[in-house]
């Protein structure tokens, strides 16, 4: 991993970031990853990028406090708009599914021109002059 649970702890002002432990962090942090790699087309481990950049650490920062907030929260995995029990309720803003944060802008100076992955729905063409 290339950030540590404590500093995703550091970077959040969402308490249920915070406090979640650090075996879920992991998890997070891992999720996070996988995004940032898709982005960039490769994993950070090259020399070119010891010590890692800072735009680079603060991308996977962000990608991993949001899988961290999605993955903490029941509500928005089974997709509610709202819900109220009690004097307690919750609204999801406009019930609008939650986001990911866009870390394209920290991420455009590392990323690696290369063949895109394999997708299932990507269809590629091919076009030959006439």
């Amino acid at each position: 991993m290339l950030i540590s649970p404590e500093e995703v702890r550091a970077y959040s002002v969402f308490e249920s970031v915070k406090n979640r432990s650090d075996e879920l962090l992991i998890s997070d942090i891992i999720e996070g990853e996988a995004e940032v790699f898709k982005i960039v087309g490769h994993d950070f481990t090259s020399e070119k990028y010891q010590p890692l950049p800072e735009k680079a650490k603060i991308a996977l920062i962000k990608m991993a406090q949001f899988f961290a907030l999605i993955n903490g929260d029941e509500s928005i995995i089974k997709g509610y708009k709202s819900e109220k029990i009690g004097d307690y309720s919750y609204t999801l803003a406009d019930g609008n599914a939650v986001s990911k944060p866009d870390v394209y802008n920290l991420l455009i100076d590392f990323i690696e021109p290369g063949e895109p992955p394999e997708d299932p729905g990507n269809v590629k063409l091919r076009l030959r002059s006439l």
